[in-house]
């Protein structure tokens, strides 16, 4: 089984910094988070991924899991970025590199107390659905 990892992450990367709208609110999209970190910004998290073949062809199902970090007061910034996140990836077209009948969609999303009482922290995770080219 060849992994979507890699693919959906690279695609997933280019619609958030194609998105003007997400890119005026933070400072970055970061796979590896530069320290100091450079508040507001997003990170990737954990990515799953597991089968979901039919018959004939490879299928896949890829849960991305994307974290919004601030530092100003109170979650309304980090809730405006999300809202920005999520209107860049929830239900829109997704070209994913070696793959066909690509969907993506939020599942689920959470505002979390962070340790460092001056952080706000949402995460969220999406599916992207999709069939290996053959």
């Amino acid at each position: 089984m060849a992994t979507a990892l890699r693919p959906v992450q690279t695609a997933v990367y280019q619609k958030l910094t194609g998105s003007p709208a997400l890119m005026a609110l933070v400072s970055g999209i970061f796979d590896e988070v530069p320290e100091p970190a450079p508040y507001p910004y997003v990170s990737f998290g954990s990515i799953l991924e597991y089968p979901d073949d039919a018959h004939d062809r490879q299928g896949l199902d890829v849960l991305v899991t994307l974290h919004v970090w601030s530092k100003a007061l109170g979650n309304g910034q980090a809730a405006d970025i999300f809202a920005a996140l999520d209107a860049a990836l929830d239900r829109v077209p997704l070209a994913v590199a070696g793959f066909t009948d690509v969907s993506i969609k939020h599942t689920q999303h959470q505002s979390i107390k962070d340790p460092d009482p001056d952080v706000r922290h949402i995460n969220a995770t999406y599916r992207v659905r999709l069939t290996r080219l053959t």
